[in-house]
Formats: C-alpha cells, structure tokens, sequence
C-alpha cells in the first residue's frame, strides 16, 4: 500500500549536485593547471585567468561544454578548497600569493 507519491525531485537534485561537481572539479584542475605552469601568483590574477579561460572555452583537453559560465565567488570557492586540501599554499609574508 502506497499513501504518498512518488518522489521525482531527488532525481533532479542529485542531477543538480552532479553538475556543481562536475564545475568545482573542472574549476579546480584549471587553477591548478595555471599555478603549475606559474609556479606562484597574486590571487586577483589567478580570478581573472580561470575566468578569462572559462569565457574563452580553454577548460582543458577533452572538455567540452556548450557554455560553461563561472564567477569570481565560484573561483574563489575552489581556491579556499584547493587551500583546505593542501594543493595550494599562502606565501607567509605575502598571503594575497598563492604557490602551487
């Protein structure tokens, strides 16, 4: 016996939460791929890098996407992850340099 219907919007949702992995994933790797290529940079540069290769389409080989749009809070997100995670460090006497 069934009193409640069925519940369709835990597919969207887990679809929803896929996608935001899918962009914190492909965010993260870009910082990445540009801190290693620089080795350190100012965290306002770093910003304006990944969203200027979001805009141009430069995600990175194999990634395609119709339209892939982010914002310097999204950036901003993944580099306090990539921090918590111990990929990117702060320099200590000038904590607005980041290193890979």
């Amino acid at each position: 016996l069934r009193l409640l219907p069925q519940q369709r919007y835990l597919r969207t949702e887990s679809a929803e939460v896929s996608a935001l992995e899918r962009k914190r994933n492909i965010l993260c790797c870009l910082i990445t791929r540009i801190l290693k290529g620089e080795k350190q940079l100012h965290i306002d540069s770093l910003v304006f890098r990944v969203i200027d290769a979001c805009q141009k389409g430069q995600l990175g080989p194999g990634v395609q996407f119709l339209s892939f749009c982010c914002h310097s809070v999204d950036v901003l997100s993944c580099i306090l992850h990539l921090l918590n995670q111990g990929y990117v460090r702060r320099q200590e006497g000038r904590p607005h340099v980041l290193e890979y």
